[in-house]
């Protein structure tokens, strides 16, 4: 990492930093790379940073439509968390927290990792007893999990209504003290700037417009910017995955939905944790610059809109006014959607397809940022060794036809 004098710092702010270097290249794309990834988000960029740090696979271009981040990496909520029922689902999620707890001094850029637990509320004897089975399958992985009593959660979180008289009492809850938030938007420069130092070329503003095929084998990918030859090619994209399968002549059981979030006006510190609760249909947390944080399920319309409807927030901000009265007054400050890819079991698709040289990694759903540096760690062996890692063998496109699919849609608590 360049360093700079405090007489740079003042010379290149007094000049609105023209003379600032750049975090990563702007290249053009070379004629052909010996592997192309397709998304510039989170994912995309930790496949590429993997690929070259794990596999030495260097000669490697990622391609984006946008600028880096501008779809769900800089869209999420921020929460991370491995706390999932399925074991499959434990370990892939256990080994992306384990990367994200040292990947500030990996990467040497903080991401402003927090790891200031994660909460789900427990309001009848239903979640008491769900939560508790979650518990202890979560601990038999060797995964940090615990039941905390309601008395313990109101000394955790003393702004949440407690009372029995509550229109949805608390009687309990679990709680993952390693879980947390990080910094989206640094996530995904972190790993550009990585990626960018081992030789990766990060294309900007370059849209996929078609995949090439000879016979059974993908050879390219046609872009605004030309064609860009490739001995493999590795789709990482959220919202338009079956767009991209389509190309290549595959049909996924994907559907695209609008999830929204929001942002209230920022207040003094008053949460230090991520709360969640299914029945209510809400999450919450506090951001660094005092925004309450919140969000809540899909919209149940398909969309490629990254906005979403109405009746949504309203839910939303009444969930959180039962829980939360003391935020009854906030003023909303933004609200935003991205759009989230999700399969029948709530699972990703991570692997091989029939297509010889042609990876995917979709369908993440709500859960994409917490796996990001994982699933671009299992991804990136993937494509170098044309097979699957054990940590995503699990979720190959296969398990459609073979019927053992990895149901979770009770681990985001709310949204899937």
């Amino acid at each position: 990492m360049k360093k700079y004098s405090i007489f740079s710092l003042v010379r290149n702010a007094v000049s609105y930093h023209e003379r600032w270097s750049e975090a990563w290249r702007s290249p053009e794309p070379k004629g052909a790379y010996e592997v192309v990834i397709v998304g510039g988000g989170g994912h995309g960029l930790a496949t590429a940073y993997y690929l070259a740090k794990e596999h030495g696979i260097t000669n490697v271009a990622v391609v984006e439509k946008g600028w880096l981040g501008l779809g769900n990496t800089g869209r999420n909520t921020t929460i991370i968390r491995s706390n999932y029922l399925w074991d499959e689902s434990a370990h892939l999620y256990e080994k992306s927290l384990q990367l994200y707890e040292g990947l500030s001094q990996e990467l040497n850029f903080n991401i402003m990792l927090s790891q200031r637990g994660c909460l789900n509320l427990a309001h009848n004897q239903h979640d008491l007893r769900q939560l508790s089975r979650r518990v202890n399958a979560i601990r038999l992985n060797g995964i940090d999990s615990e039941i905390l009593t309601a008395g313990q959660i109101k000394a955790l979180v003393p702004i949440l209504n407690c009372s029995p008289t509550a229109r949805y009492p608390v009687l309990g809850g679990s709680l993952q003290r390693r879980g947390g938030t990080a910094r989206h938007d640094a996530v995904a420069w972190a790993f550009a700037r990585a990626a960018d130092a081992r030789g990766v070329d990060i294309i900007q503003n370059c849209e996929v417009t078609g995949i090439r095929r000879d016979g059974g084998r993908v050879t390219g990918v046609e872009t605004t910017k030309g064609l860009i030859k490739a001995g493999k090619v590795g789709v990482v994209v959220a919202g338009h995955a079956s767009v991209l399968a389509e190309m290549v002549g595959l049909r996924l059981p994907i559907e695209s939905h609008p999830l929204q979030a929001l942002v209230s006006e920022p207040i003094k510190p008053v949460l230090d944790t991520v709360v969640m609760s299914a029945a209510v249909h809400v999450y919450l947390s506090q951001s660094d610059k005092g925004e309450l944080v919140l969000g809540a399920g899909i919209d149940s319309y398909n969309s490629y809109a990254q906005r979403g409807s109405l009746p949504i927030i309203e839910h939303m901000l009444a969930a959180c006014v039962d829980l939360f009265p003391i935020v009854s007054r906030l003023r909303m400050l933004r609200q935003w959607a991205g759009i989230v890819d999700v399969c029948p079991d709530a699972s990703p698709i991570v692997g091989k397809t029939p297509v010889e040289g042609f990876y995917v990694n979709f369908g993440w759903g709500t859960g994409g940022f917490k796996a990001t540096p994982g699933s671009g760690w299992v991804f990136a062996y993937t494509i170098a060794q044309d097979r699957p890692h054990p940590l995503n063998e699990p979720f190959s496109l296969e398990r459609f036809h073979t019927g053992y699919l990895v149901d979770e849609h009770g681990a985001a608590g709310v949204a899937h």
